[in-house]
């Protein structure tokens, strides 16, 4: 199985991906808005074709990324019913079974935080994707959106502390860059409803916290209650000037291909050294050469007018000359794809 966690710093929201090496299957578990150009990306490098979206839970803190990515995929969308959310596909109930190819998840309701509080366990018993029901060290909060500390205490020992204690923890947020815990971590260690604390100690516990309202929740339930589908109902613009596509290292890209059908709409900017430059792309118009140790100082000879597409041999210089335009105010500007040495395959 293929798995990577992903991050996104403005929510401290976790994005898990599964996939099956066999098929090329994936799942996503709490996909965020903002982040699915990433998502989208690492989908296509590992050359996988995502059929199913999961939330544990309808957030507070951040939009999800299930519609988009359906309009963009045509993956279903998967949440719990009790949820009552539109655009949903597969309304989840405890004790269901879902999944893709190679990859089987058991469906757990874990509620306490929200009412639609899901677990989502591995089939073999070895990961757990606990939502904010179970955090590392701590857990959600039972303070609003149908929050009910008593239920939460049963929901995490009752359907995931009686699973293997070598079972890993995944959750859907970490305030402190923590990764993954495991059962038996949070059954000891826990401060909350670990080391022996009982029902009562847990209520009185959460009861006692004063904590403020998550700031994008006004903008955040309202659109998660449609599954992340903007209140337009329209996929947000995306750049038009050029077909674009983003990698996985956040670098904005074009194919060769596009290069040649587009080139007189374009600036092509070739930061090769001067005796790199005996191997030319071709007879093309609005050639310039500034080499990318000169860039910084020479930024100002390249032409606004148009935007500029970076070259080198490889691709992998050329993408630094995005930052260094971009830091100088070019807006339109995108990395050719593989460089000079994609360019002569094309």
């Amino acid at each position: 199985m293929i798995f990577r966690q992903l991050y996104d710093s403005v929510s401290s929201t976790y994005t898990y991906l599964l996939a099956d090496e066999s098929s090329g299957e994936a799942l996503l578990i709490d996909p965020v808005f903002e982040q699915v150009p990433r998502d989208l990306a690492l989908l296509q490098e590992l050359n996988l074709s995502l059929k199913l979206v999961l939330d544990t839970h309808a957030h507070a803190d951040h939009v999800t990324a299930a519609w988009i990515l359906k309009q963009k995929t045509g993956c279903q969308i998967a949440l719990a019913a009790a949820v009552g959310a539109d655009n949903v596909d597969i309304a989840l109930e405890h004790g269901n079974v879902v999944g893709i190819k190679g990859v089987s998840l058991e469906v757990r309701a874990t509620p306490g935080h929200t009412d639609g509080c899901l677990t989502f366990v591995l089939s073999d018993h070895t990961m757990a994707f606990t939502g904010d029901a179970l955090l590392i060290r701590g857990c959600g909060r039972s303070d609003f959106q149908q929050g009910d500390a008593a239920r939460l205490f049963h929901s995490i020992t009752g359907q995931i502390f009686v699973l293997p204690d070598n079972c890993a923890i995944y959750p859907a947020h970490d305030y402190s860059g923590r990764t993954r815990s495991s059962v038996s971590e949070e059954k000891i260690h826990n401060p909350r409803v670990g080391g022996g604390a009982n029902e009562r100690d847990f209520v009185q516990y959460m009861n006692a916290m004063q904590l403020p309202h998550p700031k994008k929740i006004d903008e955040a339930l309202p659109a998660n209650m449609r599954s992340g589908m903007p209140a337009d109902g329209k996929v947000p613009d995306e750049p038009d000037w050029a077909d674009i596509r983003i990698s996985f290292a956040g670098i904005p890209e074009v194919e060769p291909e596009w290069v040649i059908q587009n080139q007189p709409s374009v600036t092509i900017l070739d930061v090769r050294e001067a005796d790199e430059i005996s191997e030319s792309p071709g007879t093309l118009n609005n050639l310039i050469h500034i080499p990318l140790s000169e860039l910084r100082a020479r930024h100002n000879e390249v032409p606004r007018d148009k935007p500029v597409l970076t070259l080198c041999r490889s691709g992998k210089r050329s993408s630094l000359a995005i930052g260094i335009l971009k830091a100088a105010g070019y807006d339109q500007v995108a990395n050719i794809h593989g460089g000079m040495l994609q360019w002569r395959e094309t």
